[in-house]
């Protein structure tokens, strides 16, 4: 296949439309959180994740799991942590089999403020997908989002 070959060239444009309605969501989503419950859509993600923890076997998520599943770097992840941390949100603790492992936890204000954003992430989401299903470039996108029953990712399978 060459540069200007036309199934590259479509690819592209496939990409370019993904990557343009990820972008207006995800931008939709952040005004929502932010000025309803001063969040950001990577907080609001990491509290999502981390409140689908159980105890027992294989209940708590490895912060390579949690950062895979926020799509942050580990290094990333750690700084949002210790931030959601310091506000309260998150604690911290010792994994009890390996002294090495360190879990995320969400507080109870955490779990609280959750609840309370969950409405507002599900309200902006409709409504972002409502507003680019009218653009014609993005209406078969929207279909492919809404006939997704549910995304098998490993990190809230735990």
């Amino acid at each position: 296949m060459t540069a200007t070959d036309p199934a590259l060239t479509a690819l592209a444009s496939g990409w370019g439309a993904l990557s343009l309605l990820h972008g207006r969501i995800e931008s939709h989503i952040e005004r929502a959180l932010q000025s309803g419950h001063d969040l950001s859509v990577r907080e609001y993600s990491l509290l999502d994740v981390l409140s689908r923890q159980h105890d027992g076997e294989g209940g708590h998520l490895q912060m390579k799991q949690v950062a895979d599943a926020v799509v942050l770097s580990q290094s990333a992840t750690t700084r949002l942590v210790t931030r959601m941390e310091d506000r309260g949100l998150l604690s911290r603790y010792l994994c009890p089999t390996d002294r090495r492992g360190i879990y995320a936890d969400v507080t109870a204000a955490g779990r609280k403020l959750l609840a309370e954003a969950r409405p507002t992430n599900d309200a902006a989401l409709r409504q972002a997908l409502d507003e680019a299903a009218e653009n014609p470039e993005l209406t078969s996108l929207v279909a492919a989002v809404e006939a997704v029953d549910a995304v098998d990712v490993p990190a809230q399978r735990a």
